[in-house]
């Protein structure tokens, strides 16, 4: 994925399916009030395999997080949005592409924050990799 982070901020709307919705809260945030990225990756994350076991018909885990950048801080109280596309699906693999959008109530502000891409690989209870049904 070779975006800019002016190509992410020149999305007008969100891409893909809603698949989270989460308040952000005090208890995640650094000294200046804004959310840790690694709690915004976390969410990434989980929406992304929401998606890629929904379509792996089963467990899924993740191998991959492509590069991504954060075009503006989360304030806490924010409502933040994952959507969710998958863009490639192999034998075993599926990518996703997470796309993460804020929502600040009683202002009407909505914004995009960062998108990134996730692999995930089908896996079946013993941990080993599996093709992916369907």
């Amino acid at each position: 994925m070779n975006t800019t982070i002016d190509d992410m901020d020149s999305d007008p709307t969100p891409e893909g399916q809603l698949t989270l919705q989460e308040l952000a809260m005090p208890g995640d945030t650094n000294a200046n009030g804004d959310i840790y990225g690694g709690w915004l990756m976390s969410k990434m994350d989980l929406a992304g395999s929401t998606t890629a076991t929904q379509l792996a018909g089963g467990r899924v885990t993740t191998v991959a997080a492509g590069s991504m950048a954060f075009l503006r801080p989360v304030p806490v109280g924010s409502l933040v949005s994952c959507y969710t596309s998958v863009t490639e699906v192999g034998r075993s693999s599926i990518r996703v592409l997470v796309d993460v959008w804020l929502s600040r109530p009683g202002t009407g502000e909505n914004y995009k924050v960062t998108e990134g891409a996730f692999v995930y690989v089908a896996i079946d209870d013993n941990g080993r990799t599996r093709q992916i049904s369907g």
